[in-house]
Formats: C-alpha cells, sequence, structure tokens
C-alpha cells in the first residue's frame, strides 16, 4: 500500500534526523502526513512503526526504554536504532 511506503519513509526520515539520542511521536508524523484528519490515521502510523521495529530499522519506547510491541499500553516514541 503506498500510503504505508510514505508513513514508513516519513518515519524513517525524521527518526533519522533526530538520531540516536532523541525520538519522535507518532502524533508528530500523522500530522505531518495527515494535518486536516492526522487522528484517524494514528493506527496506521503506530502500525507501520510497529513493522520498522519488527524489521530492526526503529525502536519503539516508553520512558526511553525499548518494549516489547507486542504489549503497548500508553505513549509511545519512535527513535532510529
Amino acid at each position: 500500500m503506498q500510503q504505508n511506503v510514505n508513513i514508513s519513509t516519513t518515519i524513517l526520515a525524521v527518526a533519522t534526523k533526530r538520531g540516536l539520542e532523541k525520538s519522535t511521536c507518532p502524533s508528530e508524523i500523522a500530522r505531518m502526513l495527515f494535518p486536516k484528519d492526522w487522528r484517524k490515521h494514528m493506527k496506521d502510523i503506530v502500525d507501520v512503526a510497529i513493522d520498522l521495529n519488527n524489521q530492526g530499522k526503529v525502536a519503539i519506547t516508553q520512558k526511553g526504554i525499548p518494549i516489547d510491541v507486542n504489549h503497548i499500553k500508553g505513549p509511545i516514541r519512535i527513535k532510529i536504532v
């Protein structure tokens, strides 16, 4: 799906720009790609981030610590690895 490619590309670009020490919020990616209705795309952003995590391209974190993406509860952050 083309939308997932755009999401993936954007996540990787933002995470890479932030560097190893910083992370990004999924809502920031959603706002960049879907400014008018970003909230309804949050699940898509998180799903693509989880896929990138499973590929070893990014880490999904909470409070700076990588988490098990099969048991996400609460807000997450995305960072490049």
